[in-house]
């Protein structure tokens, strides 16, 4: 589509021409899986619904909506949508092109003025020092990436700087959600406390089918179990066990509407430590077995009732 902007890293050395090449909604359906493959450019990647997984060189990393990551020119990297829940990313390719020659052939025209060239050189430098590793999307970089592929899409009236500005504030902000320092400086105490529950309640739904302990979530965060507990009983009105436990029926509850395993597979699919102990648990809080509540699915379903899953829905009234 043309060269989109351009940032300058000093006023004496080369600049940067960041090039958008295409953007695309991807729809993974529930269980696709998208072999491992790689790029010649920057490949942004935000995830807009529904949760999968990602595979990179560091290891297989879970995804949600809300978070985004970037991959590099040749990272090979893998995308599964979770088995149960499809997955839309939208991506986003851009080249970075040194302009060089571009300068030197072109008239005297200014750039941008020196503080401007300052924060490219830095927004450049956190972009090559940025893992590739999924993020929360702190800073709204999604909404200027759905700004530029509607203003593509649509051959809006001066699309052209529509898409330049969006794909500018992408970049800015993508850098700026891996700047820690900033971010936990950013915020006051209160919205603190939000933004760790986030974290905290995130790390639970991405770790919960294996042993998993407060301090471990706590730590984490570099905070103390007992003010992780107070965040979570402030924020959610629960308890991290009560969270982790409704989190883990709420997964044995899809799985018992969707597929066949039996309970003890069940329970250590899903964190349980035995297939009496989910037993339990369930009957205590759903008032049925794990078995009357998937006959009464296959039920509802047979009856066209829209109210299948209304008993793990309710178990699940827990802020999320």
């Amino acid at each position: 589509m043309g060269e989109a902007g351009v940032m300058g890293v000093n006023r004496s050395g080369p600049a940067n021409g960041i090039q958008m090449l295409r953007c695309h909604l991807d729809s993974f359906e529930a269980g696709r899986l998208i072999p491992p493959h790689k790029h010649r450019e920057y490949e942004f990647h935000f995830i807009a619904r529904g949760k999968g997984t990602v595979t990179l060189e560091e290891g297989t990393f879970p995804l949600h909506a809300g978070m985004f990551y970037l991959t590099a020119p040749h990272v090979v990297h893998q995308q599964e949508a979770d088995q149960w829940e499809p997955m839309d990313e939208l991506c986003l390719h851009v080249d970075i092109i040194p302009l060089d020659s571009i300068l030197a052939v072109s008239d005297d025209r200014d750039w941008g003025e020196a503080w401007e060239l300052v924060e490219a050189e830095e927004c450049m430098r956190q972009l090559n020092s940025m893992p590739a590793l999924p993020a929360p999307d702190q800073y709204d970089a999604m909404n200027f990436f759905l700004t530029a592929y509607i203003a593509w899409r649509d051959h809006e009236l001066g699309a052209y700087s529509t898409i330049r500005q969006s794909i500018i504030q992408i970049m800015l902000r993508a850098a700026r959600a891996h700047n820690v320092t900033q971010i936990r400086t950013a915020l006051p105490s209160r919205d603190m406390n939000a933004y760790r529950y986030r974290l905290a309640t995130q790390y639970i739904r991405d770790n919960y089918a294996r042993a998993l302990t407060l301090e471990e979530v706590a730590g984490g965060l570099h905070i103390c179990g007992r003010q992780l507990q107070r965040i979570l009983e402030e924020q959610g009105g629960e308890t991290f066990c009560g969270y982790l436990e409704c989190y883990r029926l709420a997964q044995v509850c899809t799985a018992l509407t969707h597929a066949d395993g039996t309970v003890e597979h069940l329970a250590i699919q899903h964190g349980f430590s035995s297939g009496s102990y989910l037993h339990y648990v369930f009957k205590k809080r759903i008032g049925l077995t794990p078995l009357q509540y998937r006959e009464q699915q296959r039920l509802n379903k047979l009856t066209d009732a829209n109210t299948a899953e209304v008993p793990y829905m309710q178990l699940l009234n827990t802020k999320y």
